[in-house]
């Protein structure tokens, strides 16, 4: 009896440290891959992440480098630019035929003896790029205004009188930018001048006016446009308008405001 319970005592111990030995044995080998050293396994899980590590050739750079790419995109940029220019220059003045019309005044004379006066006018022109930048222009333009003939037995005061212009001639366009665009003009023709409209029926030289007549006439000037877009423009012209009313030439200055209108392509 003392030795079976003796060999119990020892058995019941020995069945215990059998069974808890596997279970130590999985739970190492779930922890640690087989064929691996232990020494390994820290060192793996210690390496630094190199991709938060700040990126040493960019913080290396130097001023005069950060310069240069700065100057270079700078210079990339200008050149966008400068294509943009040419392209917009390109389309606007490729155009072969301008439409101007619009108001403007004349500093008239109405008479040898008389006192000059302001007429207001309107304009139509029509210019055909036959080459380049030369072109041809058709002109057409209607005058009208108040003469001033002082006292007189006649009591006309203040008569209205108009003329019409017929001019063409070559048109010479010498710049051309993004924004402004510069022509010059010499245009000959005919000009007819209505002096006795408003003098009743009287002969219009009784009260020292030009006679009803048709006449040569000359006009030279220059044109700015303000280029709104390729394809219109808003046009200030100054111009001198010679005519040969009477005995001698009479040179008239003046100025119009106009619209543009560009269309066709060369």
């Amino acid at each position: 009896m003392r030795f079976r319970k003796l060999s119990g005592y020892i058995l019941y111990p020995l069945f215990a440290v059998l069974l808890f030995v596997p279970s130590l044995t999985r739970a190492q080998d779930t922890s640690q891959p087989a064929g691996t050293p232990p020494s390994q396994q820290p060192a793996q899980s210690q390496q630094p992440d190199q991709s938060q590590q700040p990126d040493q050739t960019e913080s290396q750079s130097t001023p005069q480098q950060r310069s240069e790419v700065l100057r270079e995109a700078q210079a990339r940029v200008n050149a966008r630019r400068q294509i943009r220019i040419r392209q917009i220059i390109q389309d606007t003045y490729s155009h072969k035929y301008e439409l101007d019309f619009g108001g403007g005044t004349l500093w008239f004379t109405p008479g040898a003896h008389l006192q000059h006066m302001n007429e207001a006018a309107w304009h139509v022109d029509l210019t055909d790029y036959i080459r380049g930048d030369l072109g041809v222009t058709a002109d057409f333009r209607g005058y009208y205004g108040t003469a001033y003939t002082g006292a007189n037995p006649y009591s006309v005061f203040n008569p209205s009188i108009s003329q019409y212009t017929f001019l063409a001639g070559p048109t010479w366009r010498f710049f051309k930018g993004q924004h402004w665009g510069w022509t010059a003009f010499a245009l000959a023709g005919a000009g007819h001048g209505n002096f006795g409209t408003g003098t009743n029926g009287l002969p219009p030289q009784d009260v020292g006016l030009f006679t009803d007549t048709t006449v040569l006439n000359l006009a030279v000037g220059a044109s700015a446009d303000w280029n709104l877009g390729p394809g219109l423009a808003i046009r200030f012209t100054a111009n001198d308008l010679v005519s040969n009313y009477g005995s001698s030439l009479q040179e008239n200055r003046g100025g119009n405001l106009g619209i543009v209108y560009r269309f066709g392509r060369k």
